[in-house]
């Protein structure tokens, strides 16, 4: 069974559009939700979010391609580029290259088009673009990465809510560990932020309302907190064998060493309330990695903000970690919550955290009674001796997934 090693790291996120940019801001603890221009016009009962701001898509794809493009599109194959680069690979394959077969492509995301195929949906059938089936397809975004790159191994979309990205992760994980393949651009994206979007989930109450305040707005784990608030972005991670990335000399941010998911099989939107499940989820990771749960360094926590998850995720923190908690950081104070690609944007982050020995505080929490039983790192950044870090991610429809990566 081979090691899998991160070699490339690709974001765009309201925090930056650099893992660096990005971590800095975590680092600072402060929320990034304003109020969005095509919010306010559209008078939706919600008007602020976390924006991916500064991305330049003309630095990614010549000004004819960008129609064919929707924005989770142009966001993420701009990220798995950006992956690719950092790990020494080529950003485009020459005309005569006859393509990569031992390279996949694991897409994670929860929404997809979602934002596009209401926009088309209120264009007259005689106005349909051309290249609208090619553009709505679940799969594209997956397939526009593989064809940029000529990587003509698995090409994988899943799609499993908000724990869509950590789930393309790990099955990512999985293959290159099996032989299927020997390297991966894995991770997620979701684009979201659009009227008919924000007003369907304001619709079933899961957004904060605190529109006087949006900086304010997300508050994982807080007493305080009423919903999450939506945001968008794209992370990838180029994974490869790690014998094989050592011998090309490749440096290496760390290491995916741990893999589960499960499924409350309960309510579609509510997470058990003991966080069995998850907890669960939590341990069959660090056991697939052969880390105990008193080595573990820190967690970076799913923590939405929401009354239900947050609860059932504190609770099940604290069944994994019977002895004590260690550190636990929500870094949806600062993103807001990213949806499908949550769980890529906060790989980035939980390694970057375990590497430098620097957790990031948890924005906008005070205290409260959900959160007694961990030890949630707040008011600012808390330093620690490099460790493996557990990464937690679930989603409406009961899914749960856990990884684990050990630094460098």
């Amino acid at each position: 069974m081979h090691r899998v090693a991160v070699t490339g790291m690709g974001l765009k996120s309201p925090a930056g559009n650099t893992p660096e940019d990005a971590f800095a801001t975590v680092l600072a603890g402060k929320g990034t939700a304003v109020h969005l221009p095509a919010l306010l016009e559209a008078a939706v009962p919600v008007t602020f979010g976390c924006a991916v701001t500064g991305f330049d898509p003309d630095a990614y794809f010549p000004r004819a391609r960008q129609r064919h493009l929707d924005r989770p599109t142009r966001l993420a194959v701009a990220a798995a580029a950006d992956a690719r680069t950092d790990a020494g690979l080529p950003d485009l394959r020459p005309e005569d290259d006859e393509g990569d077969p031992r390279t996949g492509v694991f897409v994670g995301t929860g929404g997809a088009h979602t934002s596009y195929i209401s926009d088309l949906g209120a264009l007259p059938r005689e106005r349909l673009p051309v290249a609208s089936v090619p553009m709505i397809m679940p799969n594209a975004t997956a397939a526009r990465i593989s064809i940029r790159h000529g990587l003509q191994g698995p090409c994988l979309t899943f799609s499993c809510a908000c724990a869509s990205a950590a789930v393309a992760l790990g099955e990512a994980m999985t293959a290159i560990r099996y032989g299927r393949v020997d390297a991966a651009v894995a991770g997620g994206v979701e684009a979201m932020l659009s009227p008919f979007a924000v007003a369907a989930f304001a619709r079933i109450n899961a957004l904060s309302r605190r529109a006087d305040a949006p900086h304010e707005a997300s508050r994982p784990f807080d007493r305080d907190r009423d919903g999450f608030v939506m945001a968008e972005a794209a992370a990838f991670l180029m994974l490869e064998r790690m014998d094989l990335a050592v011998a090309r000399g490749a440096r290496i941010h760390g290491e995916l060493a741990g893999y589960a998911a499960g499924a409350d099989a309960g309510h579609i939107v509510q997470p058990l309330d003991d966080g069995r499940v998850a907890a669960r989820t939590m341990r069959a990771a660090l056991a697939d990695a052969g880390v105990r749960p008193e080595e573990v360094g820190h967690v970076n926590a799913h923590a939405t903000a929401t009354t239900y998850n947050d609860r059932a995720e504190a609770r099940a923190i604290a069944a994994c970690f019977p002895a004590g908690s260690p550190p636990v950081t929500a870094t949806k104070g600062v993103t807001g919550h990213l949806l499908g690609s949550g769980g890529a944007v906060e790989a980035i982050f939980a390694l970057l955290a375990a590497s430098r020995g620097t957790v990031p505080p948890t924005a906008n929490f005070t205290g409260g009674p959900d959160a007694t039983s961990i030890d949630v790192v707040h008011t600012a950044p808390r330093g620690i001796a490099p460790a493996p870090v557990l990464s937690n991610s679930f989603g409406f429809g009961g899914h749960s997934a856990s990884l684990v990566f050990r630094p460098a």
